[in-house]
């Protein structure tokens, strides 16, 4: 797996990518895109990396692994093409409630714009065979995700975190909350949304942590 990573991850995540499991896992990364349909194409697996530098980080929304489908993955958790003709169930519940939330609809499918006013949008797993939800799981990426949680949380302050069902509440036990906030409630799947998502309100409450902390909200519309 070539390595393509904005310079300042690579600087704070340079002792990861000396380690055992990080040989283990792009071994198997390179394996698969050379024999399977993988998402999302591979010049795309470190894009939130890419569009977010680390300096620039201001909040984290997590997500679990890439949508299967192709055509959509795109390397941001929940975001997928402006022209794709499939919008996920969790993503139009999540401009539901941030409709619901801040009073203005979103157009734009793509987060790339959240993305680079420093919203980084990291799925745990960072990719997956096309039709295999969970097929790049136990892999090794967890163990990489999961200490990138730690490096952001060791080295920022004043961070908001985003957490949308119990596999992302469970990664809190990797951020400091000394220093930084977290904002957890249900997915946003249909299956869940229903049960804490919708209501919680999530967009409002982290611009007016933003400001209370003298940082630039996030513009959540595009507009």
């Amino acid at each position: 797996m070539t390595l393509k990573l904005e310079i300042s991850w690579k600087y704070h995540l340079r002792k990861e990518f000396r380690k055992p499991y990080w040989r283990k896992l792009a071994n198997f990364v390179q394996y698969e895109y050379a024999n399977k349909i993988c998402l999302p194409e591979s010049q795309y697996i470190f894009r939130a990396f890419n569009t977010t530098p680390f300096d620039y980080v201001k909040v984290i929304i997590l997500g679990q692994d890439p949508y299967h489908t192709p055509g959509i993955a795109m390397g941001y958790c929940f975001s997928v093409p402006n022209n794709s003709n499939y919008i996920p169930p969790s993503l139009r519940n999540i401009f539901k409630e941030m409709k619901n939330d801040i009073g203005i609809k979103r157009s734009e499918t793509d987060l790339t714009d959240l993305a680079k006013q420093g919203v980084f949008l990291l799925n745990s797993i960072l990719t997956v065979c096309a039709g295999k939800a969970g097929s790049h799981s136990k892999k090794g990426w967890e163990f990489f995700t999961d200490n990138v949680i730690k490096c952001l949380s060791n080295k920022h302050k004043n961070l908001l975190f985003i957490l949308w069902g119990n596999y992302a509440i469970s990664k809190k036990i990797y951020i400091d909350q000394s220093k930084h906030y977290i904002i957890f409630s249900s997915h946003p799947s249909p299956f869940s949304a229903n049960k804490g998502f919708f209501g919680s309100r999530p967009f409002s409450f982290t611009n007016k942590y933003l400001i209370s902390k003298n940082i630039n909200p996030i513009n959540w519309i595009n507009k």
